[in-house]
């Protein structure tokens, strides 16, 4: 199982206070000498985090492949392109989400997600798209000639955490999944079902499979498990457990758990 680190939350950490501390350069190291394959960033399009400079830094300096995730947005695109980074994961935005949702329409947009794609193939980019786990998106991303894709995990991450944690108790409770533990455990079962159908019917198409989003030390044993997915992206759990153990312990931890 490849093992990705998003660091996106140190930049949201240094955005908190608007100076430049902690730098998120400074993980690049840190990552590669503690089991990590792959630096993950999202450069979104409101720059809420990962700002400009900063993916150009870490594409210039990184030890390890740079997966940059980005939006279908033409202006996003040249500068995705202008960077070169090893891999574009496309992914939809909306500026008033606090995370990626879903994954990206490919039916509702296939023209412009072509359009991305034929861009970033010119520049010698991999490219991998940010997907639902249903066989229609799949079926579609074959279809545009991508080398990957990657599993939303959102909605198994919820229910999980919904279920077997501390989250019902708390301000952020999802007021949608405040069901009976029976309801949970079978929602979380169908959902689970159902990134294990994608994972296997995507390999089938000839399809690279990731996964990622939500992922923790709880809930990610289970993932690891789906023999199709040969690759997980992971950031806001490393990073905030970091703030207890520190960046190498809290790799190192979640790398054990990726192995098989």
């Amino acid at each position: 199982m490849l093992f990705g680190v998003n660091i996106d939350h140190i930049a949201v950490l240094r955005e908190a206070r608007k100076i430049n501390d902690p730098d998120p350069l400074m993980a690049l190291s840190i990552c590669a000498q503690n089991g990590a394959d792959q630096i993950t960033i999202h450069l979104r399009e409101d720059r809420r985090h990962i700002h400009d400079e900063d993916a150009r830094r870490i594409i210039a300096s990184s030890p390890l492949p740079v997966n940059l995730e980005c939006a279908i947005d033409p202006s996003i695109i040249d500068i995705v392109s202008a960077l070169r980074p090893h891999r574009a994961t496309l992914v939809p935005e909306k500026r008033e989400e606090v995370t990626t949702e879903g994954g990206l329409d490919i039916a509702g947009s296939f023209d412009a997600i072509a359009g991305a794609i034929e861009k970033l193939k010119a520049s010698e980019i991999e490219i991998s798209l940010f997907i639902d786990p249903t066989r229609d998106a799949i079926t579609l991303s074959e279809r545009l000639g991508v080398q990957w894709v990657e599993l939303h995990t959102g909605s198994y991450a919820n229910l999980y955490a919904m279920r077997h944690s501390s989250l019902p108790h708390s301000h952020h409770a999802i007021e949608s999944l405040n069901l009976s533990r029976s309801e949970l455990d079978g929602r979380l079962e169908q959902a689970y079902g159902d990134i294990v159908e994608a994972a296997n019917y995507a390999r089938s198409l000839g399809l690279k499979v990731a996964a990622g989003h939500g992922l923790n030390y709880q809930n990610v044993t289970a993932i690891v498990g789906i023999d199709t997915i040969e690759e997980l992206n992971i950031g806001q759990s490393i990073i905030a457990r970091s703030v207890f153990t520190g960046l190498a312990t809290a790799i190192k931890d979640m790398k054990v758990l990726c192995k098989r």
